[in-house]
């Protein structure tokens, strides 16, 4: 797939890849994911988003611990644990907002790097437990838990609604 994959074809072959390989995922790579993350839009271009790496077992262990995805917390050779930095916002549905666009680039720099990953997001039952496992400081609040690596060979489908289901005309019934 390489770095020049067209972006609708990107957004639209890209799908959540919970099963790894072990092999490694290099730095280089990694920087080129947050990096895409860090170019989302943020309000007053704050950036308010932070990123603690991990990839020792231990760590990867005890967040396992604190979801009912454990296993795809252990499994994944690196984790992006994104944070919005309370100390850093503007506005705070705006700031969440674009952390989430900040977690669909790296999404899509992941799936266009050739590498799989997802958005855990159930593990935010426990942020406070995260924090402290982490460390992190206390203006870290958890947004979600990126896992990724390379992927297991396995057919991966997924379905969307039609669009006439999702979209209606300024008065409010009028079908698209």
């Amino acid at each position: 797939m390489g770095d020049k994959m067209d972006t609708i074809e990107a957004i639209k072959s890209r799908r959540s890849v919970r099963g790894f390989t072990d092999e490694n995922v290099s730095d280089e790579i990694v920087t080129k994911i947050l990096g895409a993350g860090r170019w989302a839009p943020s309000g007053l271009n704050n950036q308010p988003w932070r990123f603690i790496i991990v990839r020792e077992t231990d760590t990867k262990a005890a967040l396992s611990n604190l979801t009912k995805y454990g296993p795809t917390f252990k499994n994944a050779p690196l984790l992006i644990v994104v944070f919005l930095d309370k100390d850093h916002m503007y506005n705070y549905v705006k700031d969440v907002l674009s952390i989430g666009a900040c977690i669909q680039n790296m999404l899509l720099a992941i799936h266009c790097l050739g590498l799989g990953g997802v958005w855990l997001g159930e593990i935010l039952e426990n942020k406070e437990k995260v924090n402290k496992v982490l460390q992190a400081p206390d203006s870290y609040e958890l947004m979600a838990v990126v896992a990724l690596g390379h992927p297991i060979a396995k057919k991966r489908i997924s379905e969307r609604k039609e669009l006439d289901q999702l979209i209606f005309l300024e008065k409010f019934g009028k079908s698209w």
